[in-house]
């Protein structure tokens, strides 16, 4: 049975749809959990914009539970005293006596599911948001939303420039909330934009499709790579793949360094069969100064054919992923996720020029990484670019 006041679901019945939910359970299954149908749980999501709603307290030891509210319901409607319901609650009468005071409604009628839901609120005691209160903190996250700044690399690097100033300080969570919980009142859901997604509410992470298994001639296995780029601490070793775009009709090549995250993007105007990536390819990897090719790791995509050319050409060894196996390009599946904020699946790929490429991969490589300790992929490159 579903109990609803003032648009609010009792802790006890909603919590398990949103357990089931954050879980990994389809909607369906989590609405099922909670005794209720996909429709009612899309309009939970919708209404909480897909963010678990906050439990307050649960409710539980000295607290009455829904249980005994509506135990207290049933046997105020047929006439018991305070002392008897007291006694078959085994809870103090005065305990009791204080239920009825504060939660029933004003012509005195007592209903449990109105009063739990009373006092779970009067549990939560819900605080201002940092982010409300601290005006110069908000309008600096704001900010770097705009630059399309992940809301961890925003909080990350805010600890970075603000060591000693707690006060701006703020979670990555707290940032995803104040974007999709408009009862927040801190940031602008038009914001949610920003983020990677690009989505007006959250759901969970869930796994893409696998890919196809190809092999290409004479291809070297990543096995064979060089034991120092597995450690990323030596620079010049280099993860690709493509982006591809609408009927996959269009594609733009990706280059991602290793060590630093620092990204290059590959325009592939004229198309992406292996005849047109190889040249393309080995074109932008000249750019690099010689320290920084060292090796460069692709999956098996029969775009890659003429690899060979691509090894000459550009002076650079090419190895290639097992077959089924994108986590052995981390960095470029991680990076390629980042891009598509700019580059949104089911678009034509072929209208952006490379000077809009090159925008889009200065404008990444200046977002501060967790794994950089903050640092941004530019500051650490930088000084190797430049000999």
């Amino acid at each position: 049975m579903t109990v609803r006041f003032s648009n609010q679901l009792v802790a006890e019945l909603y919590q398990p749809f949103w357990a089931a939910w954050q879980a990994g359970e389809f909607l369906t299954d989590a609405a099922a959990v909670a005794g209720t149908h996909r429709h009612r749980g899309l309009a939970w999501l919708r209404q909480a914009g897909g963010v678990r709603p906050r439990r307050g307290r649960n409710l539980q030891g000295r607290y009455l539970s829904f249980a005994e509210r509506e135990e207290i319901a049933l046997a105020r409607a047929a006439g018991e005293s305070i002392r008897q319901v007291a006694a078959r609650l085994g809870r103090s009468p005065s305990t009791i006596s204080r239920e009825l005071a504060r939660n029933a409604d004003r012509t005195g009628r007592y209903r449990a599911g109105s009063a739990h839901v009373l006092a779970h609120q009067r549990a939560s005691r819900p605080k201002s948001a940092k982010l409300v209160t601290n005006q110069v903190l908000r309008e600096r996250v704001q900010t770097e939303l705009t630059k399309r700044y992940s809301p961890e690399q925003i909080a990350g690097r805010l600890r970075e420039d603000y060591p000693d100033q707690p006060e701006m300080w703020v979670s990555t969570e707290t940032i995803y909330q104040s974007l999709y919980v408009q009862s927040r009142g801190a940031l602008r859901r038009d914001l949610t934009r920003c983020l990677r997604t690009g989505r007006e509410m959250r759901v969970p992470n869930r796994q893409g499709a696998r890919r196809k298994n190809r092999v290409l001639p004479d291809m070297v296995n990543i096995s064979e790579r060089p034991a120092e780029a597995d450690d990323r601490a030596v620079p010049g070793h280099w993860e690709g793949d493509l982006i591809i775009g609408k009927a996959n009709a269009s594609a733009i090549g990706t280059l991602v360094e290793r060590s630093t995250g620092y990204t290059l993007l590959v325009p592939l105007a004229e198309g992406s069969k292996a005849e047109q990536v190889a040249p393309a390819l080995a074109a932008k990897i000249s750019t690099l100064p010689d320290q920084l090719r060292r090796t460069l790791t692709w999956d098996q995509g029969v775009e890659m054919r003429d690899w060979k050319q691509v090894q000459i050409a550009a002076d650079i060894a090419i190895y290639f992923c097992d077959p089924k196996s994108p986590w052995q390009r981390a960095t470029n599946e991680n990076t390629n996720g980042l891009l598509r904020q700019y580059f949104p699946k089911g678009t034509d790929l072929s209208v952006h020029t490379e000077a809009h490429l090159d925008v889009v991969a200065a404008e990444l490589n200046d977002r501060p990484r967790k794994r950089l300790q903050f640092k941004k992929p530019i500051e650490m490159i930088g000084p190797l670019l430049l000999r």
